[in-house]
């Protein structure tokens, strides 16, 4: 019961393994087990596996092993060093991956890095896809997530059953054109982001209701995407994370800090997400970097002296 690419995925005969259970993997993952996917999980700390289990999965004891057994291999971890180690050190994922396996890995990272382990994968008769996604915990419960994804593009159109499962996919050129794509998309979320928090401080500095200024406001030109997901949370002080900050310091990083990858010749002046780089870079100083992006909103508080 083995389906390497190219030969077609099936829920009765693909294997899947998943490293990266936090917020957006659990869901994620859950999708494949509800449409009846045989599902291998890894989890660095077992307990947090309870909830996959009871669904159906099984537990691995090392990336080594979970591999050795599966056909796709999705990743989602925090940064580009836990991607390195999970995937290309010696007791990596690559290490014991099959011929014609699959690595996805859904991780926000960085472009050159995706660039390197689809070199690793080819080299062992593998191939690897970077995904990265967009749409926050709402997206990954309710299997809407957008998905950018790099590689071969047969390998991603071969992919796309299960892709299906937890969003919309776009295929976005080789290698590591995932990963451009997703720092782009958090250069305009951390825009968003910030237009929103001022919006809402301003407003309420001016002694308007809130609630009544999003829904007056939700139909015109300030209208987004990111109002939808986050505005009902600040108004409500609702900071639970869908998506750390911690992590969106890391996701604008690799923008303007590009130059740290020896790519020069690409580094492009960014003076918005620059700021909100420093803005959320704050709140993770502040001790926030556990809390949600939306809780950008505290930084202008504060700036404004709430």
């Amino acid at each position: 019961m083995e389906t390497p690419y190219p030969k077609p995925i099936s829920p009765t005969q693909t294997r899947i393994g998943w490293i990266g259970i936090g917020v957006m993997g659990a869901a994620m993952a859950s999708h494949l087990l509800s449409a009846g996917y045989s599902l291998t999980i890894y989890a660095r700390t077992p307990s947090k596996a309870s909830s996959l289990l009871s669904q159906g999965a099984n537990l691995a004891n090392s990336p080594q092993e979970l591999a050795r057994q599966c056909d796709v291999v999705f990743t989602m971890v925090g940064n580009p060093q836990d991607v390195e180690q999970i995937v290309l050190q010696s007791s990596g994922i690559l290490s014991t991956l099959n011929p014609g396996a699959v690595v996805v890995d859904h991780t926000s990272s960085s472009p050159s890095l995706a660039r390197q382990i689809y070199a690793s994968a080819r080299k062992k008769g593998c191939w690897s896809v970077d995904a990265p996604v967009s749409g926050g915990d709402i997206g990954a419960r309710e299997g809407k997530l957008a998905i950018f994804a790099g590689g071969e593009s047969s390998v991603v159109e071969w992919l796309k059953p299960l892709f299906d499962l937890m969003g919309r996919v776009t295929y976005m050129g080789e290698a590591g054109c995932g990963q451009s794509c997703k720092i782009g998309n958090q250069i305009m979320v951390g825009a968003n982001l910030m237009g929103l928090s001022e919006g809402f401080v301003f407003a309420e500095k001016a002694g308007l209701d809130l609630r009544k200024y999003m829904e007056a406001i939700r139909g015109g030109g300030a209208g987004s995407m990111a109002m939808e997901l986050y505005g009902g949370r600040m108004i409500g002080r609702d900071f639970k994370p869908g998506g750390f900050v911690e992590y969106m310091v890391k996701d604008l990083g690799l923008g303007v800090d590009v130059v740290k990858e020896d790519e020069d010749g690409k580094v492009v002046v960014l003076p918005r997400a620059a700021l909100c780089k420093q803005l959320f870079s704050a709140m993770v100083a502040n001790g926030d970097g556990k809390l949600g992006t939306q809780g950008l909103i505290t930084v202008v508080e504060r700036i404004n002296g709430k």
